[in-house]
């Protein structure tokens, strides 16, 4: 079985087109599969829509993201295991590529990514040369991942001391394993936060946690980015 792990908080604008992408994408896999959407303390819409859309809610109040992963695979009955942000699209060659790569000995993977609707001009070069360096090196991001629950389990999961770049030492941990494979075919992310935010404090704030390193993301404190839960009125 396939379990689809969506970390959520008040994602009422994105998470139906996002559970509908992942029903579509998931039709084109043989095995059996289950979507999980992990409820971390939202207080509008998200977990009625998610449960409406016939997935499988589960509640927690931490307010981290590696934490709403974790719980979600404690939850999941699936030896394949997809993570997919709430804001985040996948199609069916996300899937097919996934599962062919763990079945040819991967450890794991992610994609490369695309934003949705208009980005800035600034936030398409900061997009570009982050993509170009991060995708470089075979990271996964945070948006979309996979493995299995074996080597979930063997590697201990996300590592809950981090609250953001989780995706990073996530990855690290994957490729000691054996090899990490980045899908080609982007999954298609919003770009809410480079609408959002003007180009100087977004670059301040995004650029401020590289240069502090792992002490900068050992807690919420400056990852407003992160956590400080804008959200656009719709969809891109």
């Amino acid at each position: 079985m396939i379990s689809f792990i969506v970390p959520a908080y008040n994602e009422e604008h994105e998470l139906s087109d996002t559970l509908a992408a992942i029903r579509e994408a998931a039709s084109g896999a043989s095995q059996p599969y289950e979507i999980i959407v992990v409820d971390d303390a939202s207080t509008d819409a998200t977990s009625k829509i998610a449960s409406d859309a016939g997935a499988k809610v589960i509640p927690i109040n931490r307010r981290q993201i590696a934490a709403s992963r974790n719980a979600g695979v404690s939850a999941a009955k699936g030896d394949y295991l997809f993570f997919v942000d709430a804001d985040t699209r996948i199609n069916r060659l996300h899937v097919t590529g996934g599962i062919t790569a763990l079945e040819n000995g991967y450890a794991g993977g992610g994609a490369r990514v695309s934003m949705d609707g208009f980005v800035p001009f600034w936030g398409r070069l900061l997009l570009r040369g982050f993509s170009s360096i991060y995708f470089g090196l075979n990271l996964g991001a945070g948006a979309f991942l996979f493995t299995t629950r074996r080597n979930f389990d063997v590697i201990g999961g996300f590592d809950e001391q981090y609250f953001a770049g989780e995706e990073v030492y996530f990855s690290l941990e994957l490729k000691k394993l054996g090899g990490f494979r980045v899908l080609r075919e982007p999954v298609v992310t919003s770009a809410r936060k480079l609408r959002m935010y003007p180009a100087k404090d977004f670059l301040r704030k995004f650029f401020g946690v590289i240069f502090r390193g792992p002490r900068g993301v050992r807690s919420r404190e400056k990852l407003s980015l992160w956590y400080d839960g804008k959200r656009e009125s719709r969809p891109a």
